[in-house]
């Protein structure tokens, strides 16, 4: 609680929220740079091989946001703060926002490797199964008024539908299927030629940078709204 309350502090700071736009801005602008032109072209594939360097990112913030719904979701049901379930309704936002793009850009690539913008194999499918449990976590915070039921309903709701993240994750192992590629082999052996793991190394910090700067201000906005609504409850407005 403690933790948030200082996050709170920081994102009032114009220069904090300043400083971290300039720096997604940069460290993005590195990214693009080093994957669309400084990137060396890779055996067998053509140039659109590149959206790795953006679609392996986007599938790791998809992963860290409903990460945050599953553990803020847990810590609002044992201490009942509703500022825990404002983390959970950004962390679902963005998760959802991070999950469409690494689904767009699979498709991407996906037509280019198999010659059709989709396939029922086990990581996508399982990926889209993601998406729609969290939309429909989103339309769930929609429908009910109170917000002590909404955020019990939506904190049981983000727990269960986290179960869907491993699977994701380990659907190529788990079914065996090797139709989606496997881009990074291990933390050692990334499979890939040393500028082209620089390249998507600088690509996770950028997506990281962006994903934090979207994040603060996002839970600043949520935490403005929530305070205004107090203050029209106080008022009998």
């Amino acid at each position: 609680m403690q933790i948030l309350e200082k996050i709170l502090r920081l994102a009032d700071h114009r220069l904090v929220r300043t400083g971290l736009v300039l720096a997604s801005a940069v460290l993005m602008t590195a990214a693009l740079y080093l994957s669309l032109v400084w990137a060396p072209e890779a055996v067998g594939e053509t140039d659109v091989y590149r959206i790795i360097f953006f679609h392996v990112p986007t599938a790791i913030m998809s992963y860290l946001a409903f990460f945050i719904v599953f553990a803020a979701s847990a810590a609002y049901l044992w201490k009942g703060e509703l500022l825990f379930d404002r983390v959970a309704r950004v962390g679902g936002e963005l998760g959802v926002l991070f999950c469409s793009l690494m689904l767009l850009t699979g498709m991407i690539w996906g037509k280019q490797r198999w010659g059709a913008w989709w396939l029922w194999e086990p990581r996508l499918t399982t990926a889209l199964i993601l998406l729609v449990i969290y939309a429909g976590y989103l339309a769930l915070r929609n429908v009910v008024d109170n917000q002590i039921t909404r955020a019990r309903y939506a904190a049981v709701f983000g727990i269960i539908g986290f179960i869907d993240v491993p699977i994701v994750h380990f659907a190529i192992k788990m079914w065996g299927n090797i139709m989606h590629p496997v881009v990074i082999k291990s933390a050692s052996d990334t499979g890939m030629s040393p500028e082209m793991t620089v390249a998507l190394r600088v690509g996770m910090l950028a997506f990281l940078a962006l994903f934090a700067t979207v994040f603060l201000l996002r839970f600043r906005l949520e935490n403005l709204s929530a305070r205004v609504s107090s203050l029209r409850a106080s008022s009998g407005d």
